[in-house]
C-alpha cells in the first residue's frame, strides 16, 4: 500500500490521458454504483468540451495519477467564469482511506484562490458519502439536490458551492 506522499501527482495532461480519464470513471462509478453507459458519454462530452476551451493548459487545472489508461486518480477544476467547478475527482479503490483525496482537494483549493475564483461549484450524488465528508469539512455546501435517472438507477443528484471571498 502507498502512502500519501510517496504517490506521484502529474499536474498536465499527456496522451492519452482524456480517455485515460473516462475509462477510470467509468470503471469506478459503473462497477461501484451501478451507473450506465450515458454516465460515461457526459463524462467524455464535459472533458472534450473543457479541452476545446483550453482546459488545463489556459484556465484551470488537473492532478492525476498514473497515465493514460493506467490512471488510478484524477481531479480537476475547470474555469466556469467567477467560479471555478470542481470536476473527475476520482481515485481507484486502493488509494482511498490514505488522505490522498484531502490533500488533493486542499491542492485545488489554493489553486483555485490563487487564480481568483469568487466561488466554486461540483456536482455530485448523495452516494459518495466519503466525498461528501471531505467537502464540507473543506467547507461546501448543498444547495440544492434532486432525484434522477440520468445515468441508469436512481440517485439524489447533488450541488455543492463554496465561497472563497
Amino acid at each position: 500500500m502507498s502512502t500519501v506522499s510517496t504517490v506521484p501527482i502529474r499536474r498536465e495532461l499527456q496522451a492519452g490521458d482524456q480517455r485515460g480519464i473516462v475509462e477510470l470513471q467509468w470503471a469506478v462509478y459503473a462497477t461501484e454504483h451501478g451507473l450506465g453507459e450515458q454516465f460515461a458519454h457526459d463524462v467524455a462530452g464535459g472533458l472534450a468540451a473543457a479541452i476545446e476551451r483550453g482546459w488545463p493548459e489556459q484556465s484551470g487545472a488537473v492532478w492525476l495519477i498514473g497515465a493514460g489508461h493506467a490512471l488510478s486518480g484524477c481531479l480537476a477544476l475547470t474555469d466556469e467564469g467567477s467560479s471555478g467547478r470542481v470536476r473527475w475527482f476520482v481515485l481507484a479503490p486502493e488509494l482511498r482511506g490514505q488522505g490522498l483525496g484531502r490533500r488533493l482537494l486542499g491542492e485545488l483549493l489554493v489553486e483555485a484562490r490563487r487564480v481568483g475564483h469568487e466561488k466554486l461549484e461540483l456536482e455530485t450524488f448523495s452516494a459518495l458519502t466519503a466525498a461528501a465528508h471531505l467537502y464540507r469539512g473543506a467547507g461546501f455546501r448543498v444547495v440544492w439536490e434532486r432525484e434522477t435517472e440520468m445515468w441508469g438507477p436512481p440517485i439524489v443528484l447533488q450541488h455543492y458551492e463554496l465561497a472563497l471571498r
